[in-house]
Parts: structure tokens; C-alpha cells; sequence
């Protein structure tokens, strides 16, 4: 946009009258003024349109923060309440909800299958097994504690949370 101005300034100053030729063509100072000012009013009207679009979209997307949540809200309750009348949901302009294909018997023995594969894979196990498992913990030595809760709690807060041993230490084992 600057270039364009002292363009068109530069064209008063040193061609004021008589023609100019260049590119096969010949102009007039006056001429190549308005060619190069339409231009720039098409620059400025530009600039002016995408700050405008700008500001439009920042206004919708404000708005649409508001009221997004409360449509969204309002189509579940049309979903709801309308379930079965899909010409009253259409009225409203909601598309009706697709109906479930059931599986067929090969699809639901795939699903099975496939269930189980990944139950072995992963070392899952029910929930009654899961009770017989018992992990063992060797090195470790349980002392009672034997303060009342509210001076335990002050003397917790006092002393630094204990750290648990790095890889380097050897452990330390409980010997009897």
C-alpha cells in the first residue's frame, strides 16, 4: 500500500504532463494515477471486509458458546420425548435415530472369540480370582502405631514425607 502511494507521488512529481510508455502501451500520468488509486481503494475496501469478517466471527463463535450447549440439550430432549414420532422430529428438523442391525450369529461368535483372545492377552481374570491372588512382599517390616490420631496427625506434618529407595541402595531386609 505504501509502494502504491509513492508510486502515484512519484508519478505527479516526474511525469506531470505528457505521455508515458511502457510495455507496449502508452499513458498519461493522470491514468496510471487512477489505475494505481483503484487499486488501492480495492486494497483498502479488502482490509476493511476481512476485519469485518473478522469481528463477525469472533461475535458468532461468542454466541455460540452460549446457545450450542442449550441446542444440543434441547435435540436430546426432542430425541427423547419424540422417540417414536419420527414425522414430529421431522417437523422439528431432527433426523430420527437409526435403528440397531442386530449382529448375526457368526458376527456375535467372532465378538466372543475375540473377547476372550484379548481377556488372555491382557492376564485379566474374574472377579473371584482376582481375591485368590495375593501378591508377596519380602524385606519390609510392619510397626503398629501406637500415638492417638490427633497427635499422629501433628507429628505427620511436621516430619518430611518419607522417600521411597532408589534403584542404586541395596534394600534393606528384616532379618529374625
Amino acid at each position: 500500500m505504501a509502494f502504491l502511494q509513492a508510486l502515484m507521488a512519484g508519478t505527479k512529481q516526474h511525469f506531470p504532463k505528457g505521455p508515458i510508455n511502457f510495455g507496449n502501451a502508452t499513458y498519461t500520468a493522470a491514468s496510471l494515477i487512477q489505475l494505481i488509486s483503484s487499486l488501492v481503494t480495492a486494497m483498502t475496501s479488502l482490509s476493511t471486509a476481512q476485519a469485518a469478517a473478522k469481528d463477525a466471527m469472533a461475535n458468532k463463535q461468542g454466541i455460540e458458546a452460549k446457545v450450542g450447549p442449550i441446542v444440543s440439550a434441547y435435540k436430546r430432549f426432542l430425541l427423547a420425548t419424540f422417540a417414536g414420532a419420527t414425522q414430529t422430529l421431522a417437523d422439528f428438523g431432527v433426523p430420527p435415530p437409526k435403528a440397531k442391525t442386530p449382529l448375526s450369529s457368526a458376527q456375535k461368535a467372532a465378538a466372543t472369540a475375540k473377547a476372550k483372545a484379548t481377556r488372555q492377552a491382557r492376564g485379566t481374570v474374574g472377579s473371584k480370582k482376582k481375591l485368590a491372588i495375593k501378591g508377596n512382599v519380602t524385606g519390609v517390616t510392619v510397626t503398629p502405631v501406637t500415638t492417638t490420631s490427633a497427635s499422629a496427625a501433628s507429628s505427620e506434618s511436621a516430619q518430611p514425607a518419607p522417600t521411597a529407595p532408589s534403584a542404586a541402595a541395596p534394600a534393606a531386609t528384616a532379618t529374625k
